[in-house]
């Protein structure tokens, strides 16, 4: 039995808006929208993006303890993506990072990302280099992620540990150390799911049996499992496909 990483869940008040920024940003398209959500499709190897709606504005005093790092291969490059962003709506933010080679900024709804330096690592992760989560324990956390996802632990260092997919490409799943404490629920979440022989119900007994947990938020009747991570992080078990 088995899960792979399927998509990565971003809570909006205006998901068609924030949906057009990521697609414009990253050059993805959208190609799902219903009452519920609007899909922006990642390349082979990628993560799609799922906006959902919410009535919760982002807090701004409460920075996610999820978001995303976006690559360069110049400092050229670099430049002309932090200024594609502004122009598409984004800002920039200070979160306290200092004197820094990357630029932090945040979207339209106040969700931090970076724009990174030049890094070897990120060469051939296409549009975005990583998904990062904040982590207590970087190391033990990336290891249920491991089984999670199917990816292997392919960077450790004592204050990030980073997963990479079996094909060498697409985004880093990172698990950065940090010391503060989860107390809202995450605004950017990843969803997995069994593959098509797969039983979803199944599948979340297995990740519980690992260190995850059942949790309510209200979901209802619903055809997906709603699962925490050992340190708290919310995250979907969908049905197989």
């Amino acid at each position: 039995m088995a899960t792979r990483l399927d998509s990565l869940v971003v809570d909006a008040n205006q998901r068609r808006q924030l949906a057009e920024f990521w697609s414009e940003l990253l050059g993805w398209p959208i190609t799902f929208e219903d009452d519920e959500e609007v899909d922006v499709e990642a390349p082979a190897d990628g993560v799609d993006l799922v906006f959902v709606t919410v009535p919760e504005a982002k807090d701004p005093a409460v920075k996610n303890r999820v978001h995303l790092d976006l690559p360069s291969a110049s400092p050229e490059d670099q430049a002309a993506k932090v200024d594609r962003a502004l122009a598409l709506g984004a800002r920039r933010i200070d979160i306290g990072q200092g004197a820094v080679p990357w630029v932090v900024l945040a979207d339209p709804e106040g969700n931090e990302f970076c724009v990174l330096e030049p890094r070897p690592g990120y060469t051939t992760t296409e549009a975005i280099a990583a998904v990062v989560v904040d982590a207590r324990d970087p190391l033990a956390l990336a290891g249920f992620w491991a089984e999670a996802t199917g990816w292997r632990i392919a960077n450790q260092e004592p204050q990030i540990v980073g997963l990479r997919a079996p094909t060498g490409r697409g985004p880093w799943l990172e698990f950065l150390r940090s010391d503060e404490p989860k107390d809202h629920k995450n605004r950017l979440h990843l969803d997995v799911a069994p593959f098509a022989d797969g039983d979803t119900a199944a599948e979340a007994d297995r990740l519980c049996g690992l260190g995850a947990r059942r949790i309510d938020l209200g979901q209802g009747e619903v055809t997906w499992e709603v699962l925490t991570d050992p340190e708290g992080n919310e995250f979907c078990v969908l049905s197989p496909r």
